[in-house]
């Protein structure tokens, strides 16, 4: 007589920069004193998927009988699940550590025809400053299928003038209004951190247009203008869904972010982590 055993086992899985708290607000009163920059990001960061390495390839066998002896059988079928694009490189950088990827991608300023490289900023950043000439040399030599483009943090009063102040120049920019744009930003950067103006109030900042050849008129149309009241709406947006508390950042493709939170040491690192997020897009 034949017993049969049941054992039944039972798996426990234990599942068990300049920050947004150092900003000073707005003063419509005239210039003040520096705001001490910090380089720390204070707020959390979004929530991490996966750990970036992909999933280890399974086989199924079409059959698990064995073939006879005595005939020409094929040989079982072997079906290979789909790797991420990622999972057959060595990457240098780990998520988590060196950047964080967003739960679901996130909407990016251009379209999907290009991979969009997202610089967050702030013209009174200390560290947005000396970020500058290592952020462009890098944009003037971007590979072809990236889009790089600026987009200004707005978490207080007094860094959403200066993000209106962006717009309004880029708004000025495309209808051929600054006739040198490096030179214009460079000048925004100068007139905070090198003449100690820090454009507090709606009157400065036109001041400083004018004596970039600027008219009053065009100024006042464009600072007013729907076109710029919608990117500035669209700034706030992203800040809130890429988790922005602090600049400089970099955003890739809406998927992930790094900057000064993560064990990045440097602009030359930071860029260099740029470039393998976007290998990782690109593969």
């Amino acid at each position: 007589m034949k017993y049969l055993t049941i054992f039944t086992s039972f798996l426990f899985l234990l599942v068990a920069a300049c920050s947004s708290e150092t900003q000073p607000p707005a003063d419509q009163s005239g210039a003040q004193e520096e705001p001490e920059p910090t380089a720390q990001e204070s707020g959390p960061p979004p929530a991490e998927v996966g750990d970036g390495s992909g999933e280890t390839p399974q086989f199924v066998e079409e059959s698990d009988a064995d073939p006879e002896e005595d005939a020409d059988v094929e040989k079982p079928i072997m079906l290979a699940q789909a790797n991420p694009p990622d999972s057959s490189r060595d990457w240098k950088f780990e998520q988590g550590k060196h950047f964080f990827r967003f739960q679901s991608t996130q909407p990016v300023v251009g379209g999907p025809d290009k991979i969009e490289v997202a610089e967050i900023f702030w013209y009174g950043c200390a560290h947005c400053y000396d970020f500058e000439p290592h952020i462009n040399q890098w944009a003037d030599s971007a590979p072809e299928n990236v889009r790089f483009v600026r987009i200004p943090a707005t978490w207080n009063p007094l860094l959403e003038l200066h993000a209106k102040l962006y717009y309004t120049e880029e708004v000025l920019v495309n209808n051929g209004k600054i006739e040198n744009p490096e030179a214009f930003r460079a000048a925004v950067f100068n007139e905070y951190h090198q003449r100690r103006n820090r454009l507090t109030s709606e009157a400065s900042i036109q001041t400083l247009f004018e004596r970039h050849g600027v008219s009053a008129d065009d100024f006042r149309n464009t600072w007013n203008s729907f076109e710029v009241s919608s990117k500035l709406n669209k700034a706030k947006d992203l800040a809130v869904r890429y988790g922005i508390s602090g600049v400089p950042a970099v955003v890739v493709n809406g998927k992930y972010r790094t900057g000064s939170s993560n064990d990045v040491r440097g602009y030359p690192m930071l860029l260099e982590v740029v470039d393998e997020l976007v290998a990782r897009e690109s593969s």
